[in-house]
């Protein structure tokens, strides 16, 4: 007999079966509890609601798990590409050799933008955040592909390696518009990442040499990104994807979420921060003291996270390849050295413990992109070029849910009363 609880709501009983996941995690099903009790659910945040069921990413914030399609990431980002990831969250498994080819192709088929669009860029200011730009730009898609409404299965695949690929393209002319560049074409020779370096960093009047560490490091960081779970952006994919409006729209909604500082902004504030330290000469413990002061309004950034209770994985791998290619880079290890010390201090440090504020993937990822010559006002872009593959999967396995119905949460109404129209005269 299938598992179910019970609610007591003025004297009726109502039965709320029970829903359990493949890793055991338990829901209450509420789909039917207004139309049998005229009640709804009341949770801000949505903390503990889960608004649809998925097979794409496992989080378990107590352990520090993060795995895509069951594969660990530890694993995904010691042996695999973000192409490949890119395939496994998108279509379900990793691809053979003949269909990891198909994909790639796929995407570099589709790398450049329409001439046209080009001439966009023009009407931006150069201090135009790139994340403006990329928003608009991904919406602006639609308008040059008839097909982008949601359609058969080819159709909607292509408009995925569409937005996989010309995003890269979008960003670094994003870039190479605020710094008053030629924008460099996408060559089909590179591939993924490798492409993206090129066409931020090269220059027609001179060769350029991608390097392959940096690329490694790049793949790794994009990866570690993809995906995770039904966070604000993700969720919002979802939620404008669900009226089926096409898959431009849908993510450059998601771009927007992705931009607010609660959401992608965080590795800019972490290295904000690590920079105000090394200015007042470089004394983290008195930064860590000013943390423990509620009265002080400072926190450290890059500690702690919503969902994880524990050591963030990613925050891991991210620590390790950035002490292997930071001194090859000849970077500022200052910064470095300041989020070493603060980790080894806050990591013994039981206010920190005992409130489970562990470093996250924000607490090194900025100090990388900066070492990789990457201005600030792009890290959040980097991060949507990470997440794209997440919010592509999810979109995809939206539409292929029968229990998908249009989002549209309830609310509980606390305004005025039945109230009649004064006329103006009569307004005091």
């Amino acid at each position: 007999m299938s598992e179910k609880a019970q609610l007591v709501l003025n004297g009726k009983t109502v039965d709320l079966p029970v829903v359990v996941g493949s890793e055991n995690e338990h829901a209450l099903d509420v789909r039917k509890l207004r139309a049998e009790t005229g009640y709804i659910t009341l949770d801000p945040g949505f903390m503990n609601t889960g608004s649809t069921t998925s097979s794409i990413c496992y989080i378990d914030g107590d352990e520090g798990i993060l795995r895509y399609r069951g594969i660990p990431i530890e694993e995904l980002a010691a042996k695999s590409t973000f192409v490949e990831v890119s395939h496994l969250l998108i279509y379900g498994k990793l691809p053979t050799q003949v269909e990891l080819d198909a994909f790639r192709g796929l995407i570099k088929k589709h790398s450049m933008l329409h001439e046209d669009m080009k001439h966009f860029f023009d009407g931006y200011p150069s201090t135009a955040h790139p994340m403006a730009i990329l928003s608009s730009m991904a919406c602006s898609l639609s308008a040059y592909y008839p097909d982008s409404e949601v359609g058969d299965a080819h159709t909607n695949d292509v408009n995925i390696a569409r937005l996989l690929s010309k995003v890269r393209t979008i960003a670094a002319y994003s870039y190479k518009k605020s710094i008053g560049q030629p924008f460099m074409h996408p060559k089909t020779s590179y591939n993924y990442v490798s492409n993206f370096l090129q066409m931020m960093f090269a220059l027609p009047t001179e060769p350029y040499e991608v390097d392959e560490e940096v690329a490694h490091m790049l793949d790794v960081l994009l990866m570690l990104h993809a995906d995770h779970e039904q966070n604000c952006s993700t969720s919002t994919v979802r939620m404008v994807g669900s009226s089926h409006a096409n898959v431009f729209a849908a993510v450059s909604a998601g771009i927007c979420a992705l931009w607010g500082p609660l959401h992608g902004g965080a590795n800019q504030e972490v290295l904000e921060m690590l920079e105000a330290i090394e200015r007042d000469g470089g004394d983290h413990k008195k930064f860590i003291a000013l943390a423990k002061n509620k009265d002080s309004g400072f926190r450290l950034m890059g500690f702690g996270h919503r969902v994880y209770k524990n050591y963030d994985p990613r925050a891991k791998i991210i620590k390790e390849q950035c002490e292997k290619l930071l001194p090859r880079l000849g970077a500022n290890d200052k910064l470095l050295d300041i989020a070493r010390r603060l980790e080894e201090d806050t990591l013994k440090d039981s206010y920190f413990v005992d409130r489970k504020l562990f470093p996250n993937v924000d607490f090194y990822s900025g100090i990388i992109y900066r070492a990789l010559g990457i201005p600030t006002n792009m890290f959040t872009v980097m991060f949507a070029l990470g997440r794209m593959p997440g919010w592509l999967a999810h979109w995809r396995e939206m539409l292929a849910d029968p229990m998908t119905r249009i989002g549209r949460p309830r609310q509980v109404y606390t305004g005025p009363t039945l109230t009649h129209y004064t006329p103006i005269g009569e307004r005091t």
